[in-house]
């Protein structure tokens, strides 16, 4: 009671110390920014937000399209959510905005409910309300990117809520069940669906959209399926494009560290495509989707549609995990290579304002952002500062550049979003090196890749998280055991096994157990160790008896025979004195076992009642068993019990 009062007192005392204490926690950007230095940070942070802006402009267009939504949203999307982000955060790096995998999701979502609410499946082309004739809703009030957006907008609200409440709960610990070749593989098989998502914006075909189990391989099905259909022009666009953005991007990588910025080859090809396909007309010509018209402004604020919050709950969940775990990894990896700490619960509350405060503006769900965050970091950025100059680069594009995208072809941003997940299948290549150094970690990454690819995301990332975890339990389940030897002329005692020239110790076993001693390992725990140490003092203790019990049945005869005939009394009695020792087991080679817990961080109640059962067993048959190593905590467990 008194703790609990005091942490109260020590909580709820309100002065000004504490309220500026508090304000410059929530908002960072209050505790650097009058330390800002602009000699020494604002140039570096000018050119990095330029170029990172220039690149951000056609990767928002496509992410909406891979969020099945308008390509003003992902402006939007990209333009507020940077805002908050600077004015929140601990990481100076990241730049937090539409991210492949998280759009992925939120299309996926937003498809469903699309279906459910009666929409007409969407195709190349009909994604835009503006471009394509919208169909009519079971109510008649809102028009398919109407009710796209509004969807997007509810999600997102929901996942910004999830991750606000996980901060100030002080949860950011759950991202730590995310490892890396679970990320690794997760990113990796999203990556696959989103290139196979594409596809069919790269070849002008109109195909339906896949959901739930097994659309990856339904969607390649149709693709071959209408291969004939195959739009010529969409399709030389996008090998033309492909042709010259891939080996332009590979110079920016191998030789990031002579150029001064890589070279914005993305943003030149959307230039270049969008002069092309207006000068010959390639919507009507050609029949080619365009993204037509991409209005200027911004919309008026809405409120998210709190009927969908039911449905959208449990898709919200996934999408709040991941898009935390990315953002502080990638925070965490900078923060350490830069020298600054980074804090993850107000990492994760960032985040979730940067989700929740821009649904209310059109905005879909986002986190930071692999390629720009490494983009930003790689061009010399010193702060945040560097997302305000973003921020300003597409909002010159949201009040004046955004229409003049009119005649840019899907099959470009297609083409876009494929090229940037080039990281995640680079991810094949470490298979190998991942064997050498972990089979389980590599069992995990398949696991989790495949069932991202072939089920969905969302199911995909559960089963990694189920498959890592069992194999953690199979880690502690059936750990490494060993016996001790001693290095000779020193008080150092190894594995038998493993080294050479060791020498054991007289009638005594040394047993290690390399793990925690709990409910789910104590029977192998019992079964190695009388495997290693060869004496299985429950064996014995039945051979014993079983040696009495026939020893009493023999004396007993012998008084029987004996009352009946005098003559053969010595001859019984040699017997009765002869049989038990013959029929004696043999004992054992040792007279003490001593248990090495240096290994164990902790013993559960169970494993404590295996200690005392091998304790009493060994002792039955006169073997003393001695504990080693014990931390403090296995001491207090063992006074305690």
């Amino acid at each position: 009671k008194e703790l609990i009062l005091q942490k109260a007192r020590e909580i709820c005392t309100c002065n000004h110390q504490t309220i500026t204490t508090f304000f410059c926690q929530l908002f960072p950007v209050l505790d650097w920014l009058p330390r800002y230095n602009v000699k020494t940070q604002l140039l570096g942070d000018v050119i990095s937000g330029l170029l990172v802006g220039i690149v951000a402009i056609p990767q928002s267009i496509s992410y909406s399209l891979l969020a099945n939504q308008e390509p003003i949203y992902g402006i939007y999307t990209n333009f507020f959510s940077n805002i908050i982000y600077v004015a929140m955060a601990t990481s100076r790096h990241n730049f937090m905005g539409s991210f492949g995998v998280l759009c992925l999701m939120v299309g996926q979502s937003v498809n469903r409910h699309l279906q459910l609410a009666g929409y007409s499946d969407g195709s190349a082309g009909s994604w835009l309300v503006g471009n394509a004739t919208s169909s009519t809703n079971v109510t008649g009030t809102c028009d398919r990117s109407c009710y796209a957006i509004t969807v997007a907008l509810s999600l997102s609200f929901l996942v910004g809520l999830y991750q606000i409440l996980l901060g100030v709960l002080q949860l950011g610990f759950v991202a730590v069940y995310l490892s890396e070749p679970l990320l690794s593989g997760f990113v990796t098989g999203s990556s696959l669906t989103i290139i196979t998502s594409q596809m069919k914006y790269l070849l002008g075909l109109k195909i339906p959209r896949h959901e739930g189990v097994g659309s990856f391989i339904l969607t390649w099905v149709d693709l071959f399926r209408y291969i004939q259909n195959t739009n010529i022009c969409d399709l030389v666009t996008s090998l033309v494009a492909l042709a010259i953005i891939v080996p332009v991007k590979e110079i920016n990588g191998r030789y990031k560290e002579k150029m001064k910025a890589p070279f914005p080859v993305e943003l030149l090809v959307v230039i270049v495509a969008t002069v092309v396909s207006y000068c010959f007309n390639f919507e009507v010509r050609y029949k080619s989707a365009v993204c037509g018209h991409i209005p200027t402004g911004f919309r008026k604020p809405t409120l998210p549609d709190i009927t969908l919050f039911s449905s959208l709950a449990v898709d919200a969940l996934p999408i709040a995990v991941i898009g935390f775990a990315m953002t502080v990894s990638l925070a965490e990896i900078f923060g350490k290579k830069h020298g600054y700490a980074v804090r993850a619960n107000q990492e994760m509350i960032a985040i979730g304002m940067c989700n929740l405060i821009p649904s209310f503006f059109y905005c879909f769900a986002s986190s930071a952002a692999l390629t720009k965050t490494l983009l930003k970091e790689s061009t010399g950025t010193q702060t945040q500062v560097s997302g305000l100059v973003t921020s300003l680069v597409l909002l010159l594009v949201l009040l004046w550049i955004a229409p003049l995208f009119y005649s840019l072809q899907t099959s470009i941003l297609g083409v876009v979003t494929i090229v940037n997940l080039r990281g995640g299948l680079k991810k094949f290549h470490d298979i190998p090196h991942m064997w050498q150094l972990s089979k389980l970690d590599t069992m995990v990454w398949w696991t989790t890749m495949l069932s991202s690819t072939l089920i969905t995301t969302e199911i995909g990332l559960l089963v990694g998280v189920c498959f890592a975890l069992l194999c953690f339990i199979f880690r502690t389940q059936r750990p490494r055991a060993t016996l001790l030897g001693k290095v000779s002329n020193t008080e150092i005692y190894e594995d038998q096994s493993t080294y050479k020239q060791l020498s054991s110790v007289a009638n005594i076993k040394i047993f290690r157990f390399e793990s925690c001693l709990y409910y789910a390992n104590k029977d192998y725990f019992k079964t190695v160790l009388y495997q290693k140490t060869g004496v299985n003092p429950v064996l014995l203790a039945a051979e014993h008896q079983k040696v009495e019990a026939q020893a009493n049945a023999d004396t007993g005869n012998c008084k029987s025979f004996l009352g009946t005939r005098f003559d053969c009394l010595k001859q019984t009695k040699k017997k009765a004195v002869k049989s038990p020792a013959d029929a004696c087991p043999p004992s054992p080679d040792m007279h003490t076992l001593i248990l090495d817990c240096g290994a164990m961080q902790f013993i559960d109640t169970v494993g404590l009642s295996v200690l005392k059962e091998i304790h009493h067993d060994y002792k039955e048959i006169g073997i003393q068993v001695l504990l080693a190593n014990c931390n403090p905590s296995i001491r207090h467990r063992l006074r305690e019990g």
